[in-house]
């Protein structure tokens, strides 16, 4: 299915470009999120008709996250977790456990590269936009019983 981007989406393209995207991530993703419109005549009218708003908007919204990221650049965060004698965890440490200690961040927004399933440290990707990205050092230590 074509679509006409409405923002620009990593490893997928810039705003205003028509892209080839399978039929279920359109359905499911892209056209409820509002990220992008079918590519058809009238939808592409519609999107030049609003690409000095929808550009403003995207500008906006990236000075916003690169203020915001300056509040991550000297942030860390530690995750307590039960582990084994040898360290590693009874489970795995997910973006929402680190979400739920850095205020204003979704879940959605971190990107974990590897598994966190050993104690030690860890770089977690924080997307704040697309063109705004943080690393946050993530430390995964034993649980003290309590």
């Amino acid at each position: 299915m074509q679509v006409i981007l409405l923002e620009r989406i990593a490893r997928l393209g810039k705003m205003g470009e028509t892209v080839d995207v399978k039929n279920g991530y359109a359905r499911n993703f892209l056209l409820p999120q509002g990220k992008a419109l079918p590519a058809t005549k009238a939808n592409q009218a519609k999107f030049e008709a609003q690409r000095k708003e929808l550009e403003a908007a995207s500008e906006a919204a990236r000075k916003e996250a690169e203020t915001l990221s300056a509040k991550f650049e000297e942030v860390s965060v530690t995750v307590a977790r039960q582990a084994s004698e040898t360290g590693m965890l009874y489970g795995s440490v997910k973006p929402a456990d680190i979400a739920a200690q850095l205020e204003g961040v979704e879940k959605s927004q971190i990107q974990i590269g590897e598994p966190m399933k050993e104690l030690g440290e860890y770089e977690v990707r924080l997307a704040l936009h697309p063109e705004v990205i943080v690393r946050i050092p993530v430390h995964v230590e034993r649980q003290t019983s309590a």
